[in-house]
């Protein structure tokens, strides 16, 4: 897993029909670099997140092959 903070929103009004629904959020890790990753919780501007890549992140989705490398799975609760 992997920590981040969501820092935008990704529109895409076009895409693969095997793309699940979810928001594609902009999230920046600790180390400076951005990733675009799946939302399936409904994650907001500015909160913590726990990301997971590659192969983990596509076989979240068992009814479909998702064309999926990042996925947010976990939202992280201030302390």
């Amino acid at each position: 897993m992997i920590q981040g903070k969501v820092t935008g929103r990704v529109w895409s009004s076009k895409h693969v029909e095997t793309m699940p629904g979810g928001a594609l959020l902009e999230v920046t890790l600790e180390n400076g670099t951005t990733l675009v990753a799946l939302d399936p919780l409904g994650c907001a501007e500015g909160e913590s997140v726990l990301v997971t890549q590659g192969s983990v992140a596509a076989a979240y989705f068992t009814k479909m092959k998702a064309p999926i490398d990042a996925l947010i799975i976990g939202s992280i609760d201030e302390t």
